[in-house]
């Protein structure tokens, strides 16, 4: 970060310029990345001492962190402007005049076992002076641009030595104008109560424990009309006040949770005291896509671009197998072999965790790069345990299990009747019959890709992310139904967020996001039934995959899985092969069951009229389809190049009307 002498700071404000700085003195931090009715300051973030002073004060190490406000910068480094202090207010507080500023006694205790020297303090003063007309350049420019201004002005306070239930968040307005602005304080408490902590109660209140009597409110409301200052201090939950020790989970938590929160209220500020007019909360973020970003998302993708877990999985003797295991009268467990991997787990690991993730502020965008990691951690120890014991293990964890609805609604198909007017027996098609009509797709949305044979598909149909490439079991029969729901599924969905993640800035969309399979099977799912393709023997297949991955992780092995579908549901043989070979290859692969889960959740979004143009970026998942949704809007992502056609023209009429009613069974 450039070192900015205070004169050089202000002239870029002045300017209009984007940038971010350290004070040529080290002693806060200024960020501007887009020019908005709102700024975040956390002025005693900071605790640094300029080496003379550490001679000359009494306090320790410990006893100064304890009255510091720690991580306040934290707090509201997702924001696009902010001031944060870097110096400890035990030399000079920024939230006291500057004839008050530098402490004698604190506390009930003397600050200082040596006297300052005038220059000591003319030294701090300076840094007091500094960080105060940088902050009226600021305000001046934002009431310029937009008329009003609000000032999220951020602080913690220690909570042990009150006798009493003291808030969680506390907001000081003795100094608001309450006419005018109370309705925002009102919102912003409001706004603050909502926020979710484990096992902490949350109690928001206005003048309980401080009143906002501290100079930086004070200097911004004597100095400027229109703009509103909301101290706010937050109860050290967030670490422990005796020890030192910090909690990361909470402090995740809190800078997630307030960024959600100061957009919001600074949302409801601008619509009445600010010229700002859009409506859109995520147009209050800034729209630069830091370096940091960038540096991470290309040296994640160089290290994962050629790892695609399918085709590591998949057996390379499954025609050999199933051969035997029907000459053997289906009484001898299939031996599937697997190719040699050709990653180093260990390596690959290591390579992982050196990157420098914790150096994005974005606490959004930093979360989703964190769990993208976190899960190419579990699908390697996946993939380094294939065909051993512990795969099985390593699936769960990545995977999970069915869950009791996941059940419910696998038995609540398998209970249906056959929808009469769909034919038991339809003319069988083969291989190559479908790669036309998959060719025709491919054109339809004017997609480039190659379409080969394998013998190491499992499935009638698999899409190679990596390579754009669609390979297709030589084995395979389908029915024209089936071919045409293939086609919605395999070219309308995944080929479809193959090429959209290829058009993005952003490498992350085309590797993945964690446990991206529930969503994009889910709306592949959709898009068949969208485009009037369901069926009943569709439908039973994708509750076969619950079950029998149930009974998998019961303890069932593949005789008993295979037996149960041919003899208790009729399931022709070669179809209940595949299912139970998909479901036990690598050693147990739970992936299947989450078809169904995917669809269920994608059904009922759509049937609520929710956007899944988001989702369709790339290979997302439900659980960032809110930041996906901010990143398009602030330009980062682009919005989908391609939508899958049957999600902008349904064709629900070429499905029997019997399945609304069907669906709407799902829990």
């Amino acid at each position: 970060m450039k070192r900015l002498e205070i004169k050089e700071i202000i002239q870029l404000i002045e300017s209009e310029k984007h940038f971010e700085a350290i004070a040529s003195d080290g002693s806060f931090t200024i960020k501007v990345n887009r020019y908005l009715p709102y700024c975040c300051t956390a002025i005693h973030d900071g605790s640094n001492l300029r080496p003379k002073l550490k001679e000359k004060i009494e306090h320790d190490e410990y006893s100064r962190w304890f009255e510091e406000d720690p991580f306040t910068g934290d707090f509201i480094a997702s924001m696009p402007i902010t001031l944060i202090g870097h110096d400890s207010r035990f030399e000079y507080d920024l939230n006291r005049r500057p004839e008050e500023c530098i402490l004698e006694t604190a506390w009930g205790k003397n600050v200082w076992k040596k006297k300052l020297t005038p220059k000591d303090r003319q030294k701090s003063l300076k840094k007091h002076a500094n960080y105060y007309k940088t902050t009226h350049a600021l305000i001046t420019k934002l009431e310029e641009l937009f008329g009003g201004c609000i000032v999220y002005d951020m602080h913690s306070y220690n909570h042990e030595r009150w006798d009493r239930k003291v808030p969680l968040f506390n907001i000081g307005a003795e100094r608001v104008d309450m006419k005018r602005y109370g309705s925002v304080v009102e919102h912003w408490r409001s706004e603050l109560e909502t926020i979710k902590l484990e096992n902490i109660e949350n109690v928001s209140a206005v003048n309980d424990v401080f009143y906002g009597r501290g100079y930086n409110l004070e200097y911004i409301t004597d100095n400027f009309k229109n703009t509103l200052v909301l101290a706010t201090e937050v109860k050290k939950v967030y670490c422990n006040e005796l020890t030192g020790d910090d909690y990361p989970n909470i402090i995740k938590s809190l800078q997630q949770q307030l960024k959600i929160r100061i957009l919001n209220n600074a949302n409801f500020f601008s619509q009445k005291n600010s010229n700002w007019e859009h409506n859109v909360k995520s147009k209050l973020l800034d729209k630069t896509m830091e370096s940091s970003i960038l540096k991470v998302d290309k040296e994640l993708f160089q290290l994962l671009k050629n790892f695609e877990l399918l085709a590591f999985i998949n057996p390379n003797n499954n025609i050999q197998e199933k051969r035997r295991f029907f000459k053997n009268q289906c009484s001898e467990l299939p031996k599937f072999k697997y190719s040699p991997i050709r990653i180093n787990p260990f390596e690959l690991k290591q390579k992982l965790s050196n990157l420098k993730v914790q150096d994005i502020s974005d606490v959004s965008i930093r979360h989703m790069y964190e769990s993208v990691i976190n899960s190419y951690f579990d699908k390697i120890d996946l993939l380094s345990s294939l065909n051993t014991p512990k795969f099985l293990y390593n699936s769960l964890r990545y995977f999970g299990r069915p869950s009791k609805k996941d059940i419910q609604n696998a038995h609540y198909f398998l209970h249906l009747p056959a929808v009469s007017g769909e034919p038991k027996r339809s003319p069988s098609l083969g291989v190559d019959e479908a790669m036309v009509s998959f060719r025709q797709g491919l054109e339809s949305y004017g997609f480039e890709s190659k379409i080969e044979k394998s013998n190491r598909v499992i499935a009638q149909v698999m899409v190679l992310n990596a390579k754009k490439t669609i390979l297709f079991n030589p084995a395979a029969k389908f029915t024209r139904g089936q071919i045409n729901a293939l086609v919605e599924h395999e070219v309308g969905v995944h080929m479809v967020t193959t090429m959209n993640s290829n058009a993005q800035k952003l490498h992350l969309f085309n590797l993945g996001l964690p446990v991206n399979t529930m969503t994009q099977e889910g709306l592949a799912i959709l898009a068949e039934y969208l485009s009037g393709n369901i069926s009943m023997k569709r439908l039973k297949k994708l509750a076969y995959r619950v079950i029998v991955v149930d009974m998998m992780c019961s303890g069932a092995d593949f005789i008993e899985c295979y037996n149960f579908l041919v003899n208790d549901h009729n399931l022709d043989q070669d179809d209940a092969f595949s299912v139970v070979t998909r479901i036990f290859r690598g050693g147990g692969f739970t992936k299947d069951y989450l078809y169904l889960s995917g669809f269920v959740k994608i059904l009922r979004m759509w049937e609520n009229d929710h956007d899944l143009e988001p989702l369709l970026v790339g290979k997302t998942s439900l659980e960032f389809r809110s930041v996906i949704s901010e990143m398009i809007q602030r330009e980062m992502v682009q919005k989908p190049t391609y939508v899958t056609n049957s999600f902008k023209n349904p064709e629900l009429n070429k499905n029997d009307e019997i399945y609304k009613y069907i669906l709407s069974g799902l829990k």
